[in-house]
């Protein structure tokens, strides 16, 4: 375990520059006496790394200094293969490089490691849409991903759900996100109160500009993503509706729905009261009349009544027969007039 913490303190300070004891002591999960311990370890290695005291102080290599061990594990080696997702990797134009990517660190891995990486790559395959998702067209996704990249700002034709639908925008993007197969990029408006997002199969149109735009200091998309998601699903869910469902109907739930129905009241004959998420009376009547006789609404009073109604319609439509289809003969046996 030593050596392993050895050599990731090289690997930190090699790729982040100067760390403080706190800093590594924290990335590394140990204390800072252990930090220190192993500071005085590499020092008698020979390893040329120096420290400096102070609130501005740290451990640093020297200028120069790189060790070409990665002491990569076979659960890590099998990890970075099992991360490549060629499909994504392709739409941002990245293809080849993934595949240039992967060929390299293959090739530079011991011949065990190298079959575990192999045998990964065989038994595990991630492909993230849904099953029921289509295949959105993202022809624009490259260029957004280099203005990204290389901070760029953005005009757009951006066609978004509210009135009006079709409306230009110029975006300072700073950064994209892969959600459930669509991808989004999250950009403020110049002056603008802060950042937001944007599907970026939404774009009609696009153009790169000259201007130079920056993230802003402190800003993590991973963070925002988080919050954004939080926010998302509290307007999403807006309404409650007291349900009775029976064994079946639990199991046909999804999601915050499915989360609902396991924290009810399982009653005498079965069925499982408990109050469900709802986004709007619509959706709330359109999933539930889709589980038929598994479940029964209790309240609020307005969607049971709906319902009902719904209910006596098809029990009218069905109660009789459908209407005699015309016979269309085929033309050979049809009459001349």
């Amino acid at each position: 375990m030593k050596s392993s913490r050895l050599l990731s303190i090289l690997l930190l300070l090699q790729t982040r520059g100067r760390m403080t004891a706190a800093q590594l002591a924290a990335e590394l999960e140990v204390s800072v006496r252990t930090v220190y311990r192993d500071v005085e370890a590499l020092h008698t290695a020979g390893v040329p790394l120096y420290g400096d005291a102070g609130h501005r102080g740290g451990y640093e290599l020297l200028a120069g200094y790189r060790t070409r061990l990665t002491g990569l594990s076979a659960g890590e080696a099998e990890a970075l293969f099992l991360t490549a997702l060629p499909g994504p990797a392709a739409e941002l134009g990245l293809g080849p490089a993934v595949a240039g990517a992967r060929l390299k660190l293959r090739a530079a891995l011991p011949p065990a490691l190298r079959e575990q990486a192999d045998r990964m790559s065989r038994r595990f395959h991630l492909d993230a849409p849904g099953w029921y998702a289509r295949d959105d067209d993202v022809p624009f996704l490259p260029a957004v991903a280099d203005a990204v990249w290389r901070g760029r700002v953005l005009d757009v034709h951006y066609r978004r759900w509210t009135a009006p639908t079709d409306v230009e925008r110029r975006l300072e993007p700073y950064g994209l996100v892969l959600k459930a197969g669509r991808w989004y990029v999250v950009a403020a408006r110049p002056g603008g109160s802060g950042p937001r997002t944007y599907r970026v199969d939404q774009i009609l149109r696009l153009t790169v500009t000259d201007e130079e735009c920056a993230v802003p200091d402190g800003f993590d998309l991973a963070a925002y993503w988080r919050e954004y998601q939080r926010d998302f699903h509290a307007r999403l869910h807006r309404g409650e509706a007291l349900v009775r469902l029976s064994p079946r109907g639990v199991s046909r739930l999804t999601g915050a729905a499915r989360a609902a129905a396991g924290s009810g009241t399982v009653e005498p004959d079965g069925w499982t009261r408990t109050v469900v998420p709802v986004e709007s009376a619509d959706d709330a009547h359109d999933r539930f009349l889709a589980l038929g006789a598994d479940v029964e609404v209790l309240a609020p009073p307005e969607l049971r009544a709906r319902l009902a109604a719904t209910a006596r319609l098809l029990a009218e439509r069905y109660a009789a027969e459908p209407p005699a289809r015309p016979v269309i003969l085929p033309e050979s046996q049809q009459s001349s007039p």
